[in-house]
C-alpha cells in the first residue's frame, strides 16, 4: 500500500491523506484529527470501510478546513486564509489528477460548528465541478439536511446521488 500525505511544516495541518490507487473514492469531511499514514484513526477506518464495501480499491482525505483538531470546537473561531488557500491548491491538484472521480459528501452536522466552513465548501465545490466530479453520500440525510459523518453510518449504508446544488440553496441562507 503506498500512502498519499500532505500535511504542513509543523504538522497542524493536514491536507491529504489516501491511498494511491487509480480510481479512489474521495471523501471531504470538515477537518482533520491526528490519522497519519499507518497511523489510522476511527474515521479513516469508517472511510476504508465505506471505500472498500463499495468496491474502490482505495480512498483519500480531504477537508473543509486542513486544521489539526480532535474536537472541532478547537477549530479557528475565524477562518486563517494562510490554511484556507494551501487546503484549495493541494484539493485542485488533487481532483486535476482524479478527474471524474466520486466525491463523498461526509462532513455532517460539524459543518455548522464555524460559519466559514460553508463558504470553505462552496469554494471546493467550483474545483469539485471544474473537473467533472460527481458529489455522492451514504445513507440519509440529518434532519438539517447534512450528510452523514463516517463514523455515523451504518455499516450497509446505500452510496447515492448527492445533489451539491441543492444544499448549497438551502444552506447559503444560513450563513
Amino acid at each position: 500500500m503506498i500512502w498519499m500525505y500532505a500535511n504542513n511544516e509543523f504538522n497542524s495541518c493536514r491536507y491529504i491523506l489516501g491511498i494511491v490507487c487509480p480510481h479512489p473514492l474521495i471523501c471531504v469531511g470538515v477537518n482533520p484529527s491526528t490519522a497519519e499514514p499507518n497511523r489510522t484513526d476511527s474515521t479513516i477506518r469508517s472511510v476504508d470501510r465505506v471505500a472498500k464495501k463499495n468496491g474502490y480499491k482505495g480512498w483519500v482525505m480531504i477537508n473543509l478546513y486542513p486544521q489539526r483538531a480532535t474536537n472541532p470546537d478547537d477549530l479557528d473561531m475565524t477562518a486563517n486564509c494562510k490554511l484556507v488557500e494551501p487546503n484549495l491548491i493541494y484539493i485542485r491538484e488533487l481532483l486535476s489528477m482524479y478527474p471524474e472521480s466520486d466525491i463523498w459528501a461526509a462532513w455532517g452536522t460539524m459543518i455548522e460548528k464555524r460559519s466559514y466552513l460553508r463558504e470553505c465548501l462552496f469554494e471546493i465545490n467550483k474545483i469539485v465541478d471544474s473537473n467533472n466530479c460527481k458529489w455522492i453520500t451514504f445513507g440519509t440525510m440529518s434532519k438539517d439536511g447534512h450528510p452523514h459523518h463516517p463514523l455515523y453510518l451504518a455499516v450497509d449504508s446505500p452510496k447515492k446521488p448527492f445533489s451539491f446544488h441543492s444544499y448549497q440553496q438551502k444552506n447559503a441562507r444560513r450563513t
